[in-house]
């Protein structure tokens, strides 16, 4: 619309729509989310801008799209800026732009309460692109955020598998670094290019990679609100409909393959018990004097002073479990 009343207006319409065929076909919403990315006006990020009008417009659309979520029945709702970040520190306040990037965040939850909204919030991290440096990085990043300005109880994460190879990552480092920390949200299945620097937003064609952040959600008890999703887009040169095609049932096949694989090497259980026997010692005296605070540094030194003899190594066995994973792999194709 011309204006944000104008563009809230065609919005209502438009969610009228998406309810009544809701309503017909049984489909239900993943997550909403707002656009705080693609206009001119949010060239210098939305909840980070420097100007407060900028805002405002910020907060007053995602206050319309969490409404509509709300009315929706979304299970989520995704905080999708792009542009919270800086191109130069020169000109940059950082500290200003987190406490606002915050009180934002603030916002949206005590309005998610205000209106009875049940679904997760969520942030989707990403390191770089188009700003030099975004302050959701990665999941690491983003739990360090969240924990510093008291929101670790109120916002998860949605992972993005091109987000994490952009920020280093291997998809399933993200999402196990998000289960450990308790902010697993949702997956964004979009896939990227180990040798590409920007955000590709592929269809997802590689079984084992899905594989491996699939067994990681297995391992983090399953989506509670979450779910899989991938809003990728065709390669620049497929501009025929059938490859619209041939992308969607690929990836939803490579997916499907994926949880296959995953499945059966979760309720085997032959990973796990290597990672238990990886780990024993620490089910032990000593370990257990250790994590339960027993053990002192001096009471440490002590032991290790009264033995001679090097401790025992343990084979991390790398080649051995990555062949079994092949072979799980191999029989979900």
């Amino acid at each position: 619309g011309a204006t944000l009343a104008e563009s809230c207006r065609n919005l209502d319409v438009m969610v009228d729509e998406a309810a009544a065929h809701m309503e017909a076909t049984g489909m239900r919403l993943l997550w909403g989310t707002a656009n705080l990315f693609s206009n001119p006006r949010y060239q210098a990020g939305a909840a980070t801008n420097p100007d407060p009008e900028l805002f405002a417009y910020a907060a007053a659309q995602v206050c319309q799209v969490l409404e509509a979520t709300h009315r929706l029945g979304g299970a989520n709702y995704v905080l999708w800026g792009g542009r919270e970040g800086y191109e130069t520190l020169l000109n940059t306040d950082m500290a200003r732009e987190l406490e606002q990037f915050a009180r934002f965040l603030h916002l949206v939850v005590e309005h998610k309460h205000a209106i009875g909204f049940e679904g997760s919030i969520l942030i989707e991290p990403k390191p770089f692109e188009p700003t030099k440096h975004q302050y959701d990085y990665d999941v690491a990043a983003v739990h360090a955020f969240l924990q510093k300005y008291d929101l670790a109880e109120d916002v998860c994460v949605n992972i993005e598998v091109n987000h994490a190879t952009l920020s280093g990552h291997d998809f399933a480092h993200e999402v196990a670094a998000a289960a450990a920390a308790g902010i697993f949200g949702s997956i964004d299945a979009n896939a990227g290019d180990d040798r590409l620097g920007w955000d590709v937003d592929r269809f997802p064609v590689s079984v084992e990679q899905m594989t491996l952040g699939m067994y990681e959600i297995l391992r983090a008890g399953g989506f509670t609100t979450g779910g899989l999703n991938f809003d990728a887009k065709l390669r620049r040169q497929s501009i025929h409909r059938n490859d619209l095609f041939h992308a969607h049932i690929g990836g939803m096949d490579t997916m499907a393959r994926a949880l296959l694989a995953a499945g059966a090497m979760w309720e085997d259980g032959a990973l796990e018990d290597i990672r238990t026997d990886r780990y024993a010692g620490w089910e032990g005296e000593l370990g257990s004097d250790i994590l339960d605070g027993r053990a002192t540094l001096a009471s440490l030194r002590e032991r290790m002073l009264g033995i001679e003899t090097e401790p025992t190594r343990v084979s991390g066995r790398q080649e051995e479990i990555e062949n079994l994973v092949a072979r799980y792999v191999e029989r979900a194709r």
